[in-house]
């Protein structure tokens, strides 16, 4: 492919967002025929508009075929950043929106269980009752190496509510954090335990556990406390990453749950915090947004929502200290 040159007057003058948008529906359709009587045009106005946008490109977008038409390399990356450009516009119209009318608009949050089981409940029930037309769409954090944020990156939600494995180098994040996570120890409300004032690790060696791995920091803990103690370790009977299984079978049996503190804070009703004090390792509970693209205004609302349920978390409090700085990673 020979290099174009000119392309700022290139593209406005030849690369339209209408054709742009052509492209999409013949893609998403299969054929040429079904998506001119899904996009309300004749075919003839489907064929010029690829054709327009081949020409100006001088290369071929689509291969046309008895099965319908398929993406050429060519197409497949111009699509992607189609993609992009309409999402950024679709963006810039709901900014445009939010300026007229800044308590309304929809947010994408992705969170672990760790998180949307603890401090995300108050936040938006005060999002709600602040902003009762904003949407909220909460999906799970996925984990990953590289890229660390693929849904930011991916343009799937507007935030990343977490806390991260490691320290955040990454010059294209912005990171809120909002306070200092510590594990818990935890039992049933109405069991034994909870009756006690005092309680020493000793005595709970032969009771049944419920933890994460022993290669978590919430695991890690635990056999740094016991050792520290000369203790064995005691049996783990479960071992799982799930809050909510944690939660009910300490909750309805005589299971010893190790929970981070933010859960069990907001999670009081069937559970209570057992008095024993657990080496002091924490990590941080962070917001994280992109620096690639324009933020969504409603964002700054539940920011401001975390920052202010993050303050039950005040310096000496058993849930951690809640130390708040807004910084850009690099």
């Amino acid at each position: 492919m020979a290099k174009i040159a000119d392309w700022d007057a290139r593209i406005g003058g030849r690369v339209r967002l209408r054709d742009l948008h052509i492209l999409l529906a013949v893609v998403q359709c299969g054929s040429m025929a079904k998506a001119a009587r899904q996009l309300g045009v004749s075919q003839p106005a489907v064929s010029e508009a690829i054709s327009g946008l081949e020409h100006a490109l001088n290369v071929r977008l689509l291969d046309r075929g008895r099965r319908g038409v398929e993406l050429t390399v060519y197409g497949d990356a111009l699509l992607k950043s189609g993609r992009a450009a309409f999402h950024e516009l679709r963006q810039g119209i709901k900014q445009i929106e939010l300026l007229s009318d800044p308590t309304a608009g929809d947010l994408r949050i992705a969170c672990p269980e760790s998180i949307s089981s603890g401090i995300l409940g108050p936040i938006i029930k005060q999002m709600s009752e602040r902003y009762p037309r904003v949407r909220l769409f909460v999906e799970p954090f996925l984990f990953s190496a590289r890229p660390l944020f693929p849904q930011l990156d991916n343009r799937e939600v507007d935030l990343v509510f977490t806390r991260p494995a490691a320290p955040l180098r990454q010059a294209d994040y912005a990171v809120e954090m909002l306070f200092n996570d510590r594990v818990r120890l935890a039992a049933g409300k109405h069991g034994p335990w909870a009756r006690r004032r005092k309680i020493d690790l000793a005595e709970l060696v032969d009771e049944p556990w419920i933890t994460v791995p022993s290669d978590d920091i919430g695991g890690a803990v635990l056999v740094d406390a016991f050792h520290a103690r000369g203790l064995e370790m005691p049996r783990i009977a479960v071992t799982t990453y799930s809050i909510h299984l944690r939660y009910s079978l300490a909750a309805n049996a005589r299971f010893i749950a190790a929970l981070p503190a933010s859960v069990l804070r907001f999670n009081t009703e069937n559970l209570c915090e057992l008095p024993i004090d657990l080496p002091e390792p924490f990590w941080q509970v962070v917001i994280v947004t992109t620096k690639k693209r324009a933020s969504n205004p409603v964002a700054e609302h539940f920011i401001e929502c975390a920052r202010e349920i993050a303050k039950l978390f005040a310096d000496g409090s058993r849930g951690g200290p809640a130390h708040r700085s807004k910084t850009n990673v690099a």
